[in-house]
């Protein structure tokens, strides 16, 4: 009779290569990340070196150094690199949260609210009124003519940078 610890450890041939290959794609995602992300995650510094190699190879060199790095990798922590990755991978919330208000800033600009304009400015006293009439104004011309969002885009990038400064 097979014991349940035997069991665990006799892996299927389809289970190892499903294993090996999320290991493979692990590797691939460190491939991926920039010098200053990969600081991040916690490697040997054999992976290390063998994740920075990968990023000059060629395409065949490529695939043989992905099935090394599994190897490598296998040593490895997998769970604090997954973790660490994560973290490398998702961007701030803060830089989220304000794009999201300056998307919301520009929409009402442009949705033809009367106060939107005395809302934000006494919110950003150091913005240019004219500036800010004069890219809603033309934004709402290309609008109306379905003409590309140039100026829309204008306004988002100086909203931005008045809200930036702010937070």
């Amino acid at each position: 009779m097979v014991t349940e610890p035997e069991r665990e450890e006799k892996k299927s041939r389809s289970q190892i290569k499903r294993e090996f290959l999320e290991l493979k794609e692990l590797g691939k995602q460190l491939v991926a990340l920039s010098p200053g992300q990969l600081r991040g995650i916690p490697l040997s510094p054999g992976t290390r070196e063998a994740v920075l190699a990968a990023k000059d190879m060629a395409r065949g060199a490529l695939q043989r150094q992905f099935r090394h790095l599994a190897h490598l990798i296998e040593e490895e922590d997998v769970a604090s690199i997954r973790d660490a990755l994560s973290g490398a991978l998702q961007p701030h919330v803060e830089e989220v949260a304000g794009l999201h208000e300056t998307e919301r800033w520009r929409d009402q600009l442009l949705s033809g609210e009367e106060d939107a304009l005395t809302r934000f400015m006494g919110q950003h006293p150091e913005a240019d009124r004219q500036r800010l009439r004069q890219l809603v104004r033309n934004a709402k011309k290309e609008r109306d003519l379905d003409k590309p969002p140039r100026s829309a885009r204008q306004l988002f990038r100086y909203l931005k940078s008045l809200t930036a400064g702010a937070g």
